[in-house]
C-alpha cells in the first residue's frame, strides 16, 4: 500500500502543474465563497485550471463552488483566484482545508482576500451587507495545523493575535469609500462544523460569545495562510439572518440568491483591493 505524500510534497506537485500551465506570477490571491465565483470576471485574459486536474488538490462537491484556479490581470495586478473551497463537513481531512490557500502562497501570493457567504448572528446585519471580518472564533473542531508540523511551511505555534491584517483592512475600507459602496461593517466570524444550520439556541450562544456572523469555512484557510506568513483580509456577504432571526426556515438556495445580488459590488471591491495590495506587497517566493 503506497504512502500518501507529505503536505509539502503535495504542494510541490500542485505548484509544478499550475506553473506548467501559465507564466503568470500573482502577488494577490482571492478565494471565492458560495455563489461568489463570478467575481473572477474582473480578470483580463484569465487562465482557468480546473482543480480536478491539479495533482493532490482536494475537490469540493458543494453547489456554488466551481472548483478552479484562475489567474489573470486586475488592472496592473496579477491575481490568482481560487473558485470554491473544500469544507470539513465534506469529510476533508484538516490539512486539506488549507490546501488551496497554501498553493496560492507557493505561487507567490503575499496577500490573500477570503470571501464567504455567512449568516447574520448580529440582528443589526441584513442580507446583502458586506462585512469585513475583524477576528474569528474557531468552533468547528478543525484546524489545518493538526499533526506533525513541517518547518518548511511555517512554525509549530503561529501567532494569531492579528490574523486579519490591519493595513489590508484599511485598504478594503478605503476602496469601498472610493467606489461609493456602503461603508463596510466589521465583525467577528464564528466558524462551525455544519453542514446543518445552527439552532436558535446555538445562535443565541454565538451572540453571547461575541460573534456577529456564522459560517462553515474561511477560518482554516486563515490559519494556513498565516502559518505560511501571508497577510489576510476577509469579507462576508450576509446571505441570511441566522436561525431565530430569519422568521422562516433556512435554505442554501437563499444563500446563492443573496450572494448573486451582492456579486457586482463585491467584484468592484475585489478589483480595487487587488490593485492596491499588489502595489504595496511584494510577491512571496
Amino acid at each position: 500500500m503506497s504512502r500518501k505524500p507529505d503536505l509539502h510534497t503535495r504542494l510541490e506537485y500542485a505548484l509544478a502543474w499550475v506553473r506548467g500551465r501559465t507564466e503568470l506570477r500573482p502577488a494577490v490571491g482571492v478565494v471565492t465563497g458560495s455563489g461568489l465565483g463570478g467575481i473572477v470576471d474582473v480578470l483580463a485574459d484569465p487562465v482557468a485550471i480546473p482543480v480536478s486536474e491539479i495533482p493532490e488538490f482536494p475537490v469540493s462537491g458543494v453547489a456554488g463552488h466551481e472548483g478552479r484556479v484562475v489567474l489573470g490581470h486586475a488592472g496592473e495586478a496579477v491575481v490568482a483566484f481560487l473558485q470554491g473551497r473544500v469544507h470539513a463537513y465534506e469529510g476533508a481531512p484538516p490539512e486539506d482545508l488549507g490546501f488551496g490557500v497554501r498553493l496560492l502562497v507557493r505561487l507567490g501570493v503575499g496577500s490573500i482576500l477570503l470571501t464567504n457567504a455567512a449568516g447574520a448572528v448580529n440582528p443589526d446585519l441584513f442580507p446583502g451587507d458586506l462585512v469585513r471580518i475583524s477576528d474569528h472564533l474557531n468552533l468547528s473542531g478543525a484546524n489545518p495545523l493538526v499533526g506533525r508540523n513541517d518547518d518548511r511551511l511555517g512554525p509549530r505555534f503561529p501567532d494569531m493575535t492579528e490574523a486579519y491584517d490591519r493595513d489590508l483592512a484599511g485598504m478594503l475600507d478605503r476602496c469601498a469609500a472610493r467606489l461609493g459602496l456602503p461603508a463596510l461593517r466589521s465583525g467577528v466570524y464564528a466558524c462551525v462544523a455544519g453542514p446543518s444550520y445552527e439552532t436558535p439556541a446555538e445562535v443565541r450562544m454565538l451572540r453571547a460569545l461575541g460573534a456577529d456572523l456564522v459560517g462553515m469555512s474561511t477560518v482554516p484557510e486563515v490559519i494556513a495562510a498565516r502559518h505560511m506568513g501571508a497577510r489576510v483580509a476577509a469579507i462576508s456577504v450576509v446571505a441570511n439572518r441566522a436561525a431565530g432571526l430569519a422568521g422562516r426556515p433556512l435554505d442554501h438556495s437563499d444563500v446563492l440568491a443573496a450572494t448573486a445580488a451582492a456579486r457586482e459590488g463585491l467584484a468592484r471591491l475585489v478589483a480595487c483591493f487587488a490593485s492596491q495590495a499588489a502595489r504595496t506587497v511584494a510577491p512571496m517566493r
